[in-house]
């Protein structure tokens, strides 16, 4: 059977019955009307005032009744801030010591969320000490919001606002990390620079407001078996996204932004330069004079011709044209360095490559070519004394390398231009074209081989007979000649 004189220990009734007035939260709450006390201390003030005990003025027990012994033991000696300006002693209540269940009922706010903070480790850092005084002040802070909102809305706002990061701490409601789907809207541009982590990733999305909080991204990351990659780019995305949202985007092609192109081996500046400005948007004229100058790329050289490698490349919106530019000479240096080839012998090898590029078909052929050029080049050589007579070099400075055939005009062989092979011994003056990769390292590593000469006896499966002498040669040269005769469409 239940001893209902003394209340049982449950947590809802320490709270609802020392619940404290909600209005006491607010600045500026008046008093119960009809004169009647505000909260439950007044009212057990009044009560204990009336009822004579001990404390009220003039009544056995009080302090007045029993005189001003000062040495009297268990005497207080009153200091002057406690009388009134009368000598009337202040309102019992001001002195007298609190029950034990009115001390949480007596907090403020700010002391109960407090309370609780502390009791959660102890005083001896258990998180024994202060369980029963914490658990209490909880349920206390929760029904002092949940009375401010339901009845009091604009105290509510206020308690709300104020107190937040508390009320959720003692409540343990922690502040969600991702957005609730659904709410993805609006468009957001973020980019990823090369060499961004997951973390970093994760930071700018919250810059941009994509995901709610720096680590949202990073800490989904954290639980996946394996990794995604990330490819440098902008990306749109939409804002108030949750992070699996816009992971998902960041894998997705769609929501990249980019500008694109693809330039193919083989093909000239004047040939390279309106591609760029079709892919990408720039204007022609815009790309003419970012190639106008190369010494403001470091290149000592009257032309970019050969410098602007061929390959697939994508640029982020808005790329101008020196930086595209730029990008393909960067990557005609990277190809240069992974064939070994020095600084100061670039232009060389690139005037080679750009002429192996224009004559050989097939990957063998071109370090056959190169041996071709590099047995012309020698000292010794008795069979054609320096002149290199590659009828792409003639046809590129006589401005016929466009019309579409692989023979040259007899002008164009006389033409005393600086790139003519027929008329000048050694390399032309630069290259001819833009070479790639596979170019370029056979200009850099030829094959061994007696070499002098080539030529291609089938336009349609690219035979090419490779040959040391010159009645060798003109021996496959009428080969040549009799394919020709026998496809005249061909292109000869």
């Amino acid at each position: 059977m239940t001893d209902k004189s003394t209340p049982p220990d449950d947590d809802f009734t320490d709270v609802f019955g020392d619940l404290p007035d909600p209005r006491a939260a607010q600045p500026g709450a008046d008093a119960a009307p009809g004169g009647q006390p505000a909260s439950r201390r007044e009212a057990r003030a009044a009560a204990q005032g009336s009822d004579g005990e001990p404390g009220s003025d003039g009544e056995p027990g009080s302090a007045a009744a029993q005189g001003s012994d000062a040495g009297q033991s268990g005497a207080r000696q009153r200091t002057p801030s406690e009388t009134t300006a009368d000598g009337a002693r202040p309102a019992p209540d001001a002195e007298a010591p609190r029950a034990a269940g009115d001390a949480a009922s007596a907090l403020t706010l700010d002391e109960l969320l407090a309370a609780d903070a502390e009791s959660v480790s102890g005083a001896d850092g258990s998180g024994r000490a202060g369980r029963r005084r914490g658990g209490k002040g909880k349920w206390i802070a929760l029904g002092i919001v949940v009375a401010l909102l339901a009845g009091i809305g604009g105290a509510g706002v206020w308690a709300w606002s104020t107190y937040e990061p508390q009320i959720r701490k003692v409540l343990g409601w922690q502040e969600p990390t991702d957005f609730e789907p659904g709410l993805a809207s609006g468009e957001a541009i973020v980019e990823i620079s090369e060499g961004d982590n997951g973390l970093a990733i994760s930071r700018t999305l919250a810059a941009a407001g994509v995901i709610k909080t720096p680590d949202a991204l990073y800490e989904l990351l954290l639980k996946m078996p394996e990794q995604p990659v990330f490819y440098p780019g902008v990306y749109t995305l939409q804002t108030r996204m949750t992070a699996a949202a816009a992971l998902a985007a960041l894998q997705d092609p769609a929501s990249r932004s980019e500008a694109s192109t693809l330039v193919r081996e083989g093909l000239t500046v004047a040939q390279t330069l309106p591609i760029l400005a079709e892919d990408l948007g720039i204007p022609l004229a815009e790309l003419e004079a970012a190639v106008a100058d190369p010494s403001a790329y470091s290149i000592k050289a009257d032309s970019l011709e050969g410098w602007l490698f061929p390959a697939r490349y994508t640029f982020n919106p808005g790329v101008t044209a020196t930086e595209v530019v730029q990008a393909m000479i960067d990557r005609a240096v990277t190809s240069l360095n992974n064939a070994g080839v020095a600084v100061e012998d670039r232009q060389r090898i690139l005037t080679i490559a750009s002429i192996v590029q224009r004559e050989a078909r097939f990957s063998d052929d071109f370090f056959k070519v190169s041996r071709v050029i590099e047995n012309r080049l020698q000292p010794g050589n008795t069979e054609t004394f320096g002149l290199l007579q590659m009828d792409s070099t003639a046809q590129y400075g006589y401005g016929e390398m466009h019309d579409g055939s692989v023979s040259s005009s007899g002008a164009a062989l006389r033409d005393p231009n600086p790139w003519n092979t027929y008329v000048h011994p050694g390399l032309p003056i630069g290259p001819i074209a833009n070479p790639g990769d596979l170019a370029i390292e056979a200009a850099a590593h030829p094959v061994d081989g007696p070499w002098y000469y080539f030529v291609t006896v089938n336009l349609n499966t690219g035979e090419t007979v490779f040959t040391t002498t010159a009645a060798e040669h003109e021996a496959a040269r009428k080969q040549w000649i009799q394919w020709c005769r026998d496809n005249p469409d061909a292109g000869c």
